[in-house]
């Protein structure tokens, strides 16, 4: 257990992450997994949260079956997207096939993110060094020489401190870790915006989970098998003027590009049932400094484009487990408040973003790219096109292409895999011997 002071308003332990999405869930899991104590602050009562990042790529797949948690992930109910594909006005074009993806499961996974951290949420409850605090709010760093020695958190008991060598930021694009800590925000740039919603699926509705362009509108639909999970792209800060204009309007424009959802678009009363996803591509010029790292959407902010971010932050929190397990595994479980710069060098917590930048800048750079001449074309567009852009011509007539974004979706641009060991392993090993 965390050592705990006599006042009970202090809690020492070895990490301290503030975030329980996938970043910080799946770090927590890793780091109880190799033995070190860790305990995850999480502000909400549980993790049910509409309209966030639902897709599982492969290569998340890979890190299920490399911790032997395959087989139960799979029994989670989702859905298997075998190919991504575009409706371009009167054309359909596969843009990706994972069928050729070097892993096990070749497929992207549909799967409520709340799912996705009950599940590890609980086999990480396996570990007695795994402890999740959930409506825990982190308001405030504690800073002190000049290093970062735990948190300040609102909690269901009050206000509390936790100490740890090491506090990890996985807060998400509004990170207050990163914001108390001072650390420079790279803005890129977002020219859209999303508004998600969900409508009612027919059994009679296409199966496929297509990105949908007619006439300057552009509707990605993901089959949730009674429902559809429906984002809206718009214009960077145009939700104002499609309210002005009216639901009535806004529901005619969603028929428009997805025809089949005709009737059905009523499900929207008010637009309380339209939430607004305000999109930022950023990243930190530094992820971290003394006592403290930041990873996944606190690091860097992704676009939706692909389904990515989640992706990403998984990734991150790999690498950070396999870098810094074997010095957060040198300090001392009885007294882990007592934070040494050799436990934990800045060096290794510069390692991290060493290792996860390439990725970071690779796929905010593409996305980028498609904001500027795809997404934004598309938009700005509003006759019907009469043939196919280059880049959809060649997919759709060169299928071999398919690959490459396969790749980029599925597996990303450096793919992490599971170095940490398992502290459960090793114990009944050693008892056996």
């Amino acid at each position: 257990m965390p050592a705990q002071a006599s006042d009970s308003q202090f809690t020492a332990t070895t990490c301290c992450i503030a975030g329980g999405g996938p970043a910080g869930i799946v770090l927590g899991f890793l780091l109880a997994r190799a033995g070190i104590e860790v305990l995850v602050l999480e502000k909400h009562a549980d993790f049910f949260r509409d309209f966030r990042g639902d897709t599982i790529h492969p290569s998340t797949f890979e890190l299920m079956y490399e911790l032997g948690l395959l087989d139960d992930f799979l029994r989670v109910p989702h859905q298997q997207l075998l190919q991504i594909a575009a409706a371009v006005d009167d054309f359909t074009v596969t843009v990706g096939d994972f069928s050729h993806l070097p892993v096990r499961c070749k497929f992207v996974g549909l799967m409520p993110q709340w799912d996705f951290l009950n599940f590890i949420a609980e086999k990480a409850k396996a570990y007695p060094q795994f402890h999740l605090h959930m409506e825990s709010e982190v308001t405030d760093l504690i800073i002190e020489n000049n290093r970062v020695a735990g948190v300040r958190a609102k909690t269901r008991d009050g206000a509390r401190e936790f100490r740890a060598p090491l506090t990890v930021g996985a807060d998400g694009r509004h990170s207050i870790v990163r914001a108390k800590a001072g650390l420079e925000v790279i803005d890129l740039g977002a020219p859209i915006d999303v508004l998600w919603m969900r409508v009612s699926r027919l059994p009679t509705d296409p199966e496929q989970t297509l990105g949908r362009f007619r006439a300057g509108k552009l509707l990605v639909t993901l089959n949730r098998g009674d429902y559809w999970q429906c984002a809206y792209v718009i214009p960077k800060d145009a939700f104002a003027a499609i309210q002005k204009n009216g639901l009535p309007a806004f529901r005619r424009n969603l028929e428009t590009v997805a025809p089949f959802l005709q009737g059905r678009t009523v499900e929207l009363k008010d637009w309380s049932d339209i939430k607004l996803l305000s999109v930022a591509v950023d990243r930190l010029r530094h992820w971290s400094r003394g006592g403290l790292l930041c990873i996944g959407d606190s690091a860097h902010a992704m676009s939706p484009i692909g389904g990515v971010g989640i992706n990403l932050a998984i990734q991150d929190a790999v690498a950070a487990a396999n870098i810094l397990v074997p010095a957060l595994s040198t300090i001392p479980s009885d007294n882990p408040h007592i934070p040494s710069p050799a436990q934990c060098a800045d060096a290794e917590l510069h390692h991290v973003q060493a290792r996860r930048e390439f990725p970071t800048r690779m796929t905010q750079a593409v996305q980028i790219f498609a904001h500027k001449h795809f997404i934004g074309p598309a938009l700005a567009t509003k006759a019907p096109l009469k043939r196919l852009p280059l880049p959809l011509f060649l997919l759709k007539h060169f299928p071999i292409l398919r690959r490459i974004p396969a790749r980029m979706v599925g597996l990303g641009f450096r793919p992490e895999h599971i170095h940490t060991p398992d502290s459960h392993r090793n114990q009944n090993a050693s008892a056996r011997k």
